[in-house]
């Protein structure tokens, strides 16, 4: 869900048309009786119970993957650095062009976290691949050359800047599932529904409330689970403080 305010438009909709619904099958169709009012708000609080479960637990989803989108940004910026402290123990030609090359590939993570533009993100993903790839044929020929457990430290630093960006890819893929949602949708459907079947023929403004909350709380988690599209993002703080940092050494 990359378009939270999509969702909020699109879940008012259709949880108020539910609503609505229900309310038309009371008047036109059948009409609760004095019996049956007692299973009905049995069903109806359990469901509004199921509904609230659901958020609760599909809120908490999209925070741990957020929190986790943050740690990767926070492992990344340390990876890097470290690594290019490191390259000090590579001969000069090479120390000095790793660093260059990390220096350019911290500014292609930084530009990861922050564009929204696909076709943008697209050539931003192609340089990452490019210069991760150079990166390594810079430590090789050392590495060959001078297989010491000192430069096997370096080596061994070069693959940590490399693994941490898989992670932080793995984790803005890792989303709450289309069948979380689903699901989600489907018991807010039917709550509207059974709000709007007992509704007892009160003032229709009543109706609006359930449709609200529930398509905020859509909202808000959407927003959370949506890496760019959201307006809660991760910034790329550590990544953008590093590279202040080094390139005022």
């Amino acid at each position: 869900m990359n378009f939270p305010l999509l969702v909020f438009a699109l879940s008012f909709i259709v949880l108020l048309l539910a609503a609505l619904i229900g309310d038309t099958i009371r008047t036109k169709v059948h009409a609760l009786k004095g019996e049956e009012q007692d299973d009905f708000d049995v069903v109806l609080s359990a469901t509004l119970t199921l509904l609230g479960l659901l958020i609760g637990f599909s809120f908490s989803m999209a925070i741990s993957r957020y929190d986790q989108r943050k740690n990767y940004e926070e492992a990344e910026a340390n990876a890097i650095g470290t690594e290019y402290v490191r390259a000090d123990f590579l001969p000069s030609d090479d120390a000095a062009k790793v660093r260059d090359l990390l220096l350019r590939y911290l500014d292609e993570r930084v530009l990861f976290y922050t564009t929204r533009d696909d076709s943008h993100l697209a050539k931003i993903d192609a340089e990452t691949i490019q210069l991760q790839s150079e990166l390594w044929i810079a430590v090789r020929p050392a590495a060959e050359a001078h297989p010491t457990p000192v430069v096997a430290l370096v080596v061994s630093g070069m693959n940590d800047v490399l693994n941490s960006q898989g992670y932080t890819q793995a984790a803005w893929w890792n989303r709450i599932p289309v069948a979380a949602w689903g699901m989600m949708t489907a018991i807010a459907v039917s709550c509207n529904l059974l709000i709007g079947y007992g509704a007892h023929g009160r003032d229709w403004r009543t109706l609006l409330i359930v449709p609200i909350v529930v398509s905020i709380a859509f909202f808000l988690i959407s927003d959370i689970d949506s890496p760019r599209g959201g307006t809660i993002r991760v910034a790329p703080h550590n990544l953008i403080s590093l590279s202040k940092s080094l390139r005022s050494q």
